[in-house]
């Protein structure tokens, strides 16, 4: 596994950061990865060279859970040697100042944070959500003081929209504020959305690295899906009535049908060539979040860290995006 500086930071992160959202999430009673299988999938990233670990303060049944299963993992090694990277925004609770990117919001959910993860700091906090009853000021100055008391090391900023963090950055250089040194959106090769590109551009020319969640489409990318086949059974297509609107168009089957020749070429998986093109790109640092029910499904993944596209490569996957 490689490293990259994260944006414009010191930091160094692998390539690759594992995604820790489904640990200990239920879907219809069953919990899709438990505290064994998420031990596991953190043993086999950190074997391969990962460290750089993603979460949330409301990942897992009940929330805090995946904060909680990574912090007992933690415990029995070095944390220096982990990038570790969690979330504040969602409801918590029920009471009225339980949710949102007040101060008070922020000062409670850190140092719940700190305590499931069994750490003194974050490398990197991310607000989860743009919040429109709370002045950006005010959340951009708390978020300052905890990087100030080293509680937090960097910002980040998750599921914005341009404007939003164009303004955030304006707001952070005019008052003195510390900026958003990374991005959280949903980003993948057969995003056909004009309004991420407008994003990207932001990130690229500001020189805030992009780490992208859903960087398979959903399971899109994966090549289990044919233009004229039924989804699999069991399938997030077969199940999410929504997959299609959110994943499925035109362009993104004719991006599959070049990053399945990429993959053949190179003797990879479809998976490992829609994230290599991620890890590749070109007018910003990019770190996409892979997840994994299984081990198998990680280790398929970590393959994208062992591969490189050639420059002609690269650019039939992108132009296949814009014909």
């Amino acid at each position: 596994m490689d490293y990259r500086t994260l944006g414009d930071t010191g930091t160094k992160v692998s390539e690759l950061c594992l995604g820790t959202w489904r640990f200990a999430k239920e879907s219809d009673g069953v919990v899709e990865t438990d505290r064994k299988t998420a031990h596991a999938l953190l043993d086999t990233f950190a074997e391969a060279g990962g460290n750089f670990v993603d979460t949330a303060n409301v990942y897992g049944d009940p929330s805090g859970t995946s904060e909680d299963w990574i912090g007992d993992w933690l415990a029995d090694r070095d944390r220096e040697d982990f990038v570790l990277a969690s979330k504040v925004y969602f409801p918590m609770g029920d009471g009225p100042n339980d949710s949102g990117l007040s101060r008070k919001h922020i000062r409670s959910q850190i140092r719940g944070t700190l305590d499931r993860l069994g750490t003194e700091y974050l490398d990197l906090y991310y607000i989860h959500r743009w919040d429109e009853e709370t002045p950006i000021e005010e959340t951009l100055s708390v978020l300052t003081e905890l990087v100030e008391e080293g509680k937090v090391n960097y910002l980040g900023a998750s599921s914005m929209a341009a404007w939003q963090l164009t303004k955030a950055l304006w707001t952070s250089d005019v008052e003195g504020l510390e900026r958003f040194d990374v991005t959280q959106p949903m980003y993948h090769a057969a995003a056909t959305d004009d309004t991420v590109e407008h994003y990207l551009d932001v990130c690229a020319d500001q020189d805030v690295a992009v780490c992208p969640y859903s960087p398979l489409a959903g399971g899109f990318l994966t090549g289990k899906y044919s233009r004229d086949g039924d989804a699999p059974e069991g399938s997030r297509a077969d199940l999410v009535d929504s997959f299609e609107e959110y994943y499925v168009s035109e362009t993104g089957w004719d991006v599959l049908d070049e990053i399945r020749a990429v993959a053949d070429e190179l003797d990879a998986t479809p998976p490992q060539v829609a994230l290599r093109w991620l890890v590749q790109q070109r007018a910003f640092t990019c770190t996409p979040i892979v997840g994994a029910r299984t081990v198998d499904q990680l280790e398929e993944n970590l393959g994208a860290a062992e591969i490189s596209l050639s420059d002609d490569q690269f650019d039939r996957i992108t132009d296949a995006r814009t014909v």
